[in-house]
């Protein structure tokens, strides 16, 4: 069935243009919003969007992942360009890490995505979800202090997402908190199962309704109520300080001058290596959501990623990654195929470029209310009922890599889940690798699989549970490698036993697939 969803795209048409409309309205402020935060011209954000969107929608195999700028990067773009001197310079940089990325590609640097565990990947997803929650609340009272697209816990202006939601509460605007309630119940009602047996609801994408409605009430309010005016500040703004300007003059051309300054080298391998990880993280999650379980080649994805970041730093725009937002709003949206993906970025494209003027009439508050439902999609609590059932062993890495990103930023939190998962691993591995059975003063230890030095301590323990005056029968034969420390623990208990009245066996046979455990051959007769 997941093949024949990928050869015929063109029948999910009903499906991938509604929800590419929804990620167009998802990434355009966020595109905005990034590059403002980084201190880059605002059309280099819209760029990356549009490539993030035409390219890699186009090379990569995964159906449904969307790429654009990454708020991850941020704090790296906005070093960069102060420690450079331009954001040409810069730009060369990317064009670089683009060629770095495409090498990772071809080095098989991609299956570094399978090693992260799945309670980390859904503790992310939720994460993410949360974060979108806490951030997005401010806008939607009309608090847009802080840029559109941030996801760090500590905030450019000195602030932290809590205390930003607290601010909130001094600077309400009555028109924003109107709109981002209507735009919540549309949004909420129009979900329904029973709605979505009709067509028209299937098809006509609510967040584009929602949008509407927003300017509406706006242009009603302030004919009307002036009271419950929206300011340009609290609406989307494309045209920023001073860029009002021909299209063709947006554009920035990287400088290749510098290729002798060492630090072009620096941030390249360090945007090449963060947009990496950023990406496979993404990807990951992206296979997890999908309805359709489809699986993304990696080493692919970066060759994708690679291409579109040398594009990216030719024609001037940021550099690109898979994205968790907009990819999750995709799936929430029920895409099926990576024509939504592209569709979003040639709707990037026309928009700033046909309808500028539209876009600025946008209320922040709509699309704060937009994501506030992806967010919620995305952290559920049947997704925390749902880990807790599986255990401990799985409920622990899943909440600390929420906190730790919910605290920190993705990879940094990304990180420390993984951390904790190998903790995890490493002790039911201790557990399980070494099985201790007695009955009375008879005991059988038994190594149940590979045991190396890490489960020294485990066999220590195991064997100083054995009392005096007992017999105990060690059975290394289903173990295949043995470490020499597991075998020196063994022998010194074998010539300390005595001493506590302990008769042992090592018990051998010709099948054990461990020398020790073995029987010697016997020379035939």
């Amino acid at each position: 069935m997941n093949n024949k969803m990928s050869n015929k795209i063109f029948e999910n048409l009903a499906f991938d243009i509604p929800a590419s409309v929804v990620v167009f309205l998802v990434a355009l402020p966020l595109c905005l919003g990034i590059a403002l935060a980084s201190g880059a011209p605002l059309f280099s954000g819209i760029l990356a969007g549009v490539i993030g969107g035409v390219v890699v929608g186009a090379l990569s195999k995964s159906p449904l992942s969307v790429s654009g700028p990454a708020a991850g990067l941020t704090s790296i773009v906005v070093v960069s360009i102060q420690d450079l001197g331009s954001f040409s310079i810069f730009l060369s940089c990317v064009v670089l890490a683009g060629l770095l990325q495409v090498a990772f590609g071809f080095m098989k640097a991609g299956s570094i995505g399978h090693f992260v565990p799945v309670a980390v990947i859904k503790g992310m997803l939720a994460a993410i979800g949360l974060i979108l929650i806490l951030k997005q609340l401010p806008h939607a009272v009309g608090y847009d202090v802080d840029f559109e697209g941030d996801e760090s816990f500590l905030q450019v202006d000195g602030k932290n997402t809590f205390s930003d939601i607290l601010e909130a509460f001094n600077y309400f605007t009555p028109g924003a908190i109107v709109v981002a309630v209507i735009s919540l119940i549309i949004l909420v009602v129009l979900d329904y199962p029973s709605l979505k047996r009709f067509k028209f609801f299937r098809v006509f994408p609510s967040a584009l309704l929602v949008v509407f409605v927003g300017i509406t009430i706006n242009m009603l309010a302030k004919k009307y109520f002036p009271a419950l005016e929206i300011q340009p500040s609290h609406l989307v703004n494309f045209s920023g300080k001073s860029e009002t300007t021909r299209f063709i003059d947006f554009f920035t051309f990287p400088d290749f001058t510098q290729f002798g300054n060492s630090k072009v080298y620096i941030v390249a391998i360090t945007l090449a290596l963060v947009a990496s990880l950023e990406s496979l993280l993404s990807i990951e999650a992206a296979d997890k959501l999908d309805p359709f379980k489809r699986i993304t080649p990696l080493d692919h994805e970066l060759k994708s990623q690679g291409i579109a970041n040398i594009i990216s730093g030719l024609v001037g725009g940021l550099p690109v990654t898979s994205v968790i937002v907009r990819t999750s709003a995709n799936i929430a949206s029920g895409a099926r195929s990576k024509v939504s993906t592209v569709t979003h970025g040639i709707l990037l494209l026309l928009a700033v470029v046909l309808i500028p003027t539209f876009l600025e009439l946008i209320p922040l508050a709509c699309l704060a209310a937009i994501l506030l439902v992806v967010g919620y999609k995305l952290t559920s609590i049947e997704l925390f009922k749902e880990m807790f059932r599986k255990g401990y062993n799985q409920f622990i890495p899943f909440i600390v890599t929420v906190v730790a990103i919910l605290f920190s930023d993705l990879l940094i939190g990304v990180f420390i889940g993984i951390l904790v998962s190998v903790f995890f691993v490493l002790k039911t591995n201790f557990k399980s690798a070494i099985l201790l059975v007695g009955d009375r003063d008879n005991f059988l230890v038994k190594f149940t699989k590979d045991v190396s030095f890490l489960n020294k301590s485990s066999l220590r323990r195991a064997l100083e549970k054995i009392p005096h005056n007992s017999s105990v029968i060690i059975d290394g034969s289903n173990a295949q490698f043995i470490d020499q420390d597991i075998i020196a623990t063994v022998e010194d208990f074998v010539l300390s036993a005595p001493t506590k009245s302990i008769s042992v066996e090592l018990k051998k046979s010709n099948k054990a697939q461990n020398s020790y455990f073995r029987n010697p051959e016997m020379n035939p007769v």
